[in-house]
C-alpha cells in the first residue's frame, strides 16, 4: 500500500478530511432539463467520487446574469437547491466532505444565452472565445459594460447563492476567481478598462472580491468559504499578464489573510510563460510565502508530484481533475499503485450515463 501525506487526514478549519486529495471542480453540462437543476444522475457522480478528501463541484451559476454555457447546474432558484440536496446527501451519506463552487462567467457567454441581451462584465472587451450554445458553438461578442448598480446586484448574487448553497447542504462554498471569468476579468487590466472605484489600481481592481467577501461574511460561516485564483493565466479566455498582475495577486492573497477563509485554491500555470518576467512562474511556492492558511494547488498533479509539493511545505492539498473523471476510486488506485483508467473526451460535456458515472472501478474491472 502507498503511503505519504496526500493519505493523511487534515482539518480544514475544523471540517474532517479523511485525506488531502480534492477532486477540482470541473464542468460536466449534465443538467439538461428545464431549471438546470442538478439531478440524481448528478448526486451519483459526486457520490462515487465520495473518497477524495474533499470534492469541489463543478462550477454552479449564481444567477440568471451568470450563465455562459448550456447545460450547467445553477443554485439560484429553489428548485436547484433541492437538485443539489440531493449530492450533498449523497455524498455525505458516503462519509464525503463537499464544497460549490460559485460562478459568474461575466464576458464569456453569449446572448442566446440571455434571451438576445448582451452578458455583462467589467469592459467590453471581447474575450474571442467559442461559447456553447444550444445553437452549438458561437463566437463570443463584446459584453455590455456593468455599471454600479450590476456590479452591486452581482455582489448580492454571490451572497445569496452562497446562502442557498449552505441550504443545500454543502459544507462550504468557493468563489470562481480564476480561468478568466467575471472576476478575474475586473483583475486583469486588459479585460477592466474601467475608470471608477472598480478600475484602474490594483485595489479597485480587487475591489469586487472583497464585496463579496464583506458580503458573506454577514450571512454565513466565512471560515467555510473560499477562494480559487489563476494567477499566471496568459493568453487564454482573454486574459494577459501584465505589469501589475503579480502586484495584484500579491495584495489579493494578503488581504486573504485578514478573512480566516476555508483555503485559496491556486492554479500553476496552464502554459509556459517562462519568458513572460511579469508571469509567476511557480505560484504555489510564491504564495506559500504570502498566505497563511490552507492552501490548495492545483494543475496535472500525479501522485508522487503531489507528495513532493506537500513535503516542501508548498501547499497542504492537492486538487485533481481529469483523473477523477475515469477514476471515481482515485484515492484507492493512488494507495495501490493501480493503472488509472483513462477519460473519454468525447464524453467530456455530453448528456446522460455515458463518461460520466458508468467507469469502472477497481473492484468491478478484475
Amino acid at each position: 500500500m502507498e503511503t505519504g501525506l496526500i493519505f493523511e487526514p487534515y482539518s480544514l478549519n475544523g471540517l474532517a478530511l479523511n485525506n488531502r486529495i480534492v477532486m477540482a471542480p470541473m464542468t460536466r453540462s449534465r443538467s439538461a432539463n428545464p431549471g438546470n437543476v442538478a439531478t440524481t444522475l448528478t448526486a451519483l457522480y459526486y457520490k462515487q467520487r465520495a473518497t477524495a478528501g474533499l470534492i469541489i463541484t463543478e462550477g454552479t451559476f449564481i444567477s440568471e446574469d451568470a450563465v455562459g454555457v448550456v447545460n450547467v447546474p445553477g443554485i439560484y432558484s429553489k428548485e436547484q437547491i433541492q437538485g443539489w440536496k440531493l449530492t450533498t446527501d449523497a455524498v455525505h451519506g458516503e462519509g464525503g466532505k463537499i464544497f460549490a463552487q460559485l460562478w459568474h462567467t461575466g464576458a464569456y457567454s453569449h446572448p442566446d444565452l440571455h434571451a438576445g441581451r448582451k452578458p455583462l462584465a467589467p469592459s467590453a472587451v471581447n474575450p474571442e472565445q467559442q461559447i456553447f450554445t444550444a445553437k452549438g458553438f458561437q463566437p463570443s461578442q463584446a459584453p455590455e459594460p456593468m455599471n454600479t448598480e450590476d456590479i452591486k446586484r452581482t455582489v448580492n448574487d454571490f451572497k445569496q447563492a452562497a446562502i442557498n448553497a449552505f441550504e443545500a447542504g454543502f459544507d462550504g462554498v468557493e468563489l470562481h476567481g480564476a480561468n478568466g471569468y467575471l472576476l478575474q476579468q475586473f483583475f486583469s487590466k486588459n479585460s477592466n478598462h474601467r475608470t471608477d472605484e472598480y478600475g484602474g489600481s490594483v485595489e479597485n481592481r480587487a475591489r469586487i472580491l472583497f464585496d463579496i467577501l464583506d458580503e458573506l461574511e454577514q450571512v454565513v460561516d466565512i471560515k467555510k468559504v473560499a477562494v480559487r485564483l489563476n494567477p499566471s493565466l496568459n493568453g487564454i479566455m482573454g486574459i494577459l499578464v501584465d505589469d501589475e498582475t503579480k502586484s495584484l495577486y500579491n495584495y489579493v492573497v494578503n488581504k486573504l489573510n485578514d478573512y480566516g477563509l476555508a483555503y485559496i485554491h491556486l492554479i500553476e500555470p496552464f502554459t509556459d510563460v517562462s519568458a513572460i518576467p511579469d508571469a509567476i512562474q511557480e505560484v504555489a511556492k510564491h504564495f506559500r510565502k504570502i498566505y497563511k492558511g490552507t492552501i490548495i494547488i492545483n494543475r496535472a498533479f500525479t501522485r508522487e508530484t503531489a507528495n513532493q509539493v506537500l513535503n516542501d511545505g508548498d501547499a497542504n492539498l492537492v486538487s485533481f481533475g481529469v483523473p477523477f473523471i475515469a477514476n471515481p476510486d482515485l484515492v484507492a488506485r493512488f494507495r495501490t499503485q493501480a493503472i488509472l483508467n483513462q477519460p473519454d473526451q468525447t464524453t467530456f460535456y455530453t448528456p446522460g450515463e455515458k463518461g460520466y458515472t458508468d467507469y469502472p472501478t477497481l473492484d468491478t474491472s478484475k
